[in-house]
């Protein structure tokens, strides 16, 4: 008998301006925890998690945290063309970090080209505009934003784990869902997506799960 580990690997990628808490929205997404301390992000760090869709379809989520400072920007590049999906985040706290916004998803449409990726639209740190009244970017202006460009929307905050799931989930969603209406294929040198892995029964699922890392690493 075989059991699949995981129907589906799905490639997504945050990008936005440094600081605006995309390491730690993945912390809490991957560990279910909020990190205090977070170091900058140099060039690229790796995530990974399984989750699955409406229909019970296993997916594991390659994710791929970049550095928002213009010094890595010829390093992250590099991941763009690999990723299916991306995550458009900004500080709700920071207008700035969400004027970028257009610009993050200019270079993401022309690297990630031909293929149309899956975007999300995500405010961070929603517990601080919550709290102390430092919003800078009202719901209504990022959701009209989020309407006109055909985005997904959410505010989530890392620290409360508020809508977290949710900015991963509705990414995961559609591209599956693109998948089942045959806009999206597997493709030889894409990485993208592409099919799971599965063992047979009785097989070492440590084993197996060590093989896969390898061989979808980078």
């Amino acid at each position: 008998m075989v059991e699949p580990i995981f129907d589906y690997q799905f490639r997504l990628i945050l990008i936005g301006d440094s600081t605006v808490g995309k390491s730690s929205l993945l912390k809490y997404f991957t560990d279910g925890k909020f990190a205090e301390l977070s170091d900058p992000t140099v060039g690229v760090d790796f995530f990974a998690r399984l989750i699955e869709v409406k229909d019970g379809t296993r997916i594991k989520l390659q994710l791929w945290d970049t550095a928002g400072q213009e010094r890595f920007r010829s390093i992250t590049k590099s991941y763009y063309r690999n990723s299916v999906g991306a995550l458009l985040v900004y500080d709700i706290c920071n207008r700035a970090s969400f004027e970028h916004i257009p610009l993050w998803m200019m270079e993401a449409k022309r690297h990630i080209d031909p293929h149309r990726p899956v975007f999300a639209l995500v405010g961070c740190k929603l517990d601080l505009a919550s709290a102390g009244g430092r919003r800078e970017v009202s719901r209504d202006e990022a959701r009209s934003f989020a309407e006109q460009g055909g985005l997904h929307f959410v505010e989530t905050s890392a620290r409360t784990g508020v809508n977290v799931e949710e900015a991963f989930r509705v990414v995961t969603q559609e591209i599956y869902a693109r998948i089942q209406s045959g806009e999206y294929k597997v493709e030889d040198g894409w990485d993208g997506i592409k099919t799971g892995f599965q063992r047979a029964s009785g097989l070492d699922f440590n084993l197996v799960e060590a093989e896969a890392e390898k061989s979808t690493c980078c």
